[in-house]
């Protein structure tokens, strides 16, 4: 329950920033905001990733897992649009490198959600080896990001 309330949430966080994302810049929000939704989001996502790697540990049948392996993916695609030019504060985990290697960036998120969306497909499958296995390659990717794109976290 805990899960499907988290990614209920998720696609709710996802859903108002993609949104809000698309206002004329009047309304653009706050880097305030932005960088409080996609670290809500991220969070999620991480309950996501802890979702899936426990119940690999536990051998569950893995088309219970389409659900938070596809809202990874959709993270992947959604993780761009937020972080426009100049939205960024002290709280951010955000390295520089996002906007001045903003291609690389949007490559890594690609990156994410192309192989985020291989998991699902696997999952959709019932493929638990294959699964497991793309799990752990779907995890490279979000280090390789982390690695290049994201701040030390700050306590």
């Amino acid at each position: 329950m805990r899960v499907l309330f988290a990614l209920s949430a998720a696609g709710f966080v996802l859903g108002i920033t993609t949104s809000t994302m698309a206002r004329p810049a009047e309304a653009t929000p706050s880097a305030e905001a932005l960088v409080a939704a996609r670290q809500a989001a991220f969070r999620l996502n991480l309950a996501s990733f802890l979702t899936i790697k426990a119940a690999i540990a536990r051998g569950d049948d893995v088309k219970t897992l389409a659900l938070p392996s596809g809202a990874i993916a959709g993270w992947g695609r959604a993780l761009p649009g937020l972080f426009p030019a100049g939205s960024t504060t002290a709280k951010s985990e955000a390295l520089p490198t996002v906007w001045s290697d903003r291609a690389g960036f949007e490559a890594a998120a690609a990156a994410m959600a192309t192989e985020a969306a291989k998991l699902n497909a696997l999952a959709k499958a019932g493929d638990s080896a294959g699964f497991a296995a793309q799990y752990a390659v779907l995890g490279g990717t979000c280090a390789a990001c982390h690695t290049k794109y994201k701040a030390e976290e700050k306590h």
